[in-house]
C-alpha cells in the first residue's frame, strides 16, 4: 500500500523560532503578480478569452470569440497599475518578488528593466499563465524550461522560485526538484512559515503563498466588495501574527495583481496597510527568495527530514 501522500500535521503545536534577522516578529512577503499579455487570449491563439481575475468574473463570450473587455482590462495592468504599485514600493523602499509569466515580461521590457533596477525578485510563473493541471509531464517540462530561460534572458538571471496558475499538476515539484536551478516553489497554502519536503529523495524548500490575504477576492466570490474590506482584512491578519510573533514568529504573505490592486481605489487600501506595518518595529519586509535564503542557512534540511 501507497503511504498516504498528504501532511495534515507539519509543526504541530510547536513551530520551530524562525530567527528572523534583526528578531523580527514578522516576515511580511509581498508578492506582485505580473501576467497581463500572457493568459489566454484569442491572439496567443488558444481558442479562448481568459475569463479570471477580472472586473467581470466569469464573463465569457464563448469559444473563438476575441473578449476586448478582458484584454483591456488586463492592458490596464500592464500599462497603468504596474507602474501605480512599482512607485508605491520605491515610495517606501519595498522589495517584493514578482510572480513573473515569462511572455508577459518579455512583452513589457521597460517593466522587465523597472523589475531589475528596483531589485525585485522575478519568481517564474510559467512561461505563460495557463493551466499545469492537465498538463502532460513532458509539455510542462518544456514549458518550464522555456520560462526559465526567457526569464533569464529578459532580465539577465534565471528564476530562483517557482510558483504555477492556482493549481500545479501531479508532476510540477518534481520538475522543479528536477530542474536542480530552484531554491524553492511556493505552490502551497498550508502554513505560516516555511517547510522542507522530500521529492524523489532530495530535500526540497517550500515557501507557502496565500489565497486568502490576496487581491484576487475582488473579482471571485466570497470575497472583498470595497477596499475597506481588504485593508481591514490584511490589517488584523497582520496583528494576528505580530503577537504570536513576540514568541513564536511567524510569516505573513500578501498577494496583488497589477490589474487589481494597481487600481486607485484598491491601491488606496494598500497604501494605508503597507503604512501602518512600516510603523511598527520587529518587521521584516522580504523577497521570497530572502526568506529561502534565510531558511537554508538557519533551518536546514537535515534538521527537519
Amino acid at each position: 500500500m501507497n503511504p498516504y501522500p498528504r501532511d495534515l500535521i507539519g509543526y504541530g503545536a510547536q513551530p520551530p523560532n524562525a530567527a528572523w534577522p534583526n528578531g523580527a516578529r514578522v516576515a511580511l512577503q509581498i508578492v506582485m503578480n505580473y501576467e497581463e499579455g500572457s493568459e489566454y487570449s484569442i491572439p496567443d491563439g488558444d481558442g479562448i478569452s481568459e475569463t479570471y481575475l477580472t472586473e467581470v468574473p466569469g464573463a465569457t463570450l464563448g469559444p473563438d470569440k476575441r473578449d476586448l473587455i478582458v484584454e483591456s482590462i488586463y492592458e490596464y495592468g500592464s500599462r497603468a497599475g504596474f507602474w501605480r504599485l512599482m512607485r508605491m514600493f520605491e515610495e517606501r523602499k519595498i522589495h517584493v518578488t514578482v510572480f513573473g509569466a515569462a511572455l508577459a515580461l518579455e512583452r513589457n521590457p521597460d517593466a522587465a528593466r523597472a523589475i531589475v533596477a528596483a531589485e525585485h525578485e522575478v519568481c517564474s510563473h510559467g512561461w505563460r499563465w495557463v493551466g499545469f493541471q492537465n498538463m502532460p509531464i513532458e509539455q510542462e517540462r518544456e514549458e518550464m524550461q522555456r520560462a526559465i530561460a526567457s526569464i533569464e534572458k529578459t532580465i539577465g538571471q534565471r528564476p530562483l522560485g517557482w510558483y504555477c496558475r492556482y493549481a500545479p499538476s501531479d508532476n510540477t515539484r518534481k520538475l522543479v526538484v528536477e530542474d536542480g536551478g530552484f531554491l524553492y516553489d511556493s505552490d502551497a497554502y498550508n502554513d505560516d512559515l516555511p517547510y522542507w519536503t522530500r521529492v524523489e529523495g532530495k530535500p526540497h524548500l517550500v515557501i507557502p503563498y496565500t489565497l486568502d490575504a490576496n487581491d484576487m477576492k475582488f473579482s471571485v466570490a466570497p470575497g472583498f466588495s470595497a477596499p475597506s474590506g481588504f485593508y481591514e482584512y490584511l490589517k488584523d491578519a497582520f496583528d494576528v501574527l505580530y503577537a504570536e510573533g513576540k514568541t513564536t514568529p511567524k510569516m505573513m504573505s500578501v498577494g496583488l495583481h497589477t490589474r487589481l490592486a494597481g487600481r486607485p481605489g484598491r491601491a488606496a487600501a494598500l497604501a494605508r496597510f503597507l503604512d501602518y506595518v512600516l510603523q511598527h518595529e520587529d518587521v521584516w519586509i522580504a523577497r521570497r527568495v530572502d526568506i529561502a535564503r534565510h531558511w537554508i542557512a538557519h533551518h536546514p534540511a537535515e534538521s527537519y527530514l
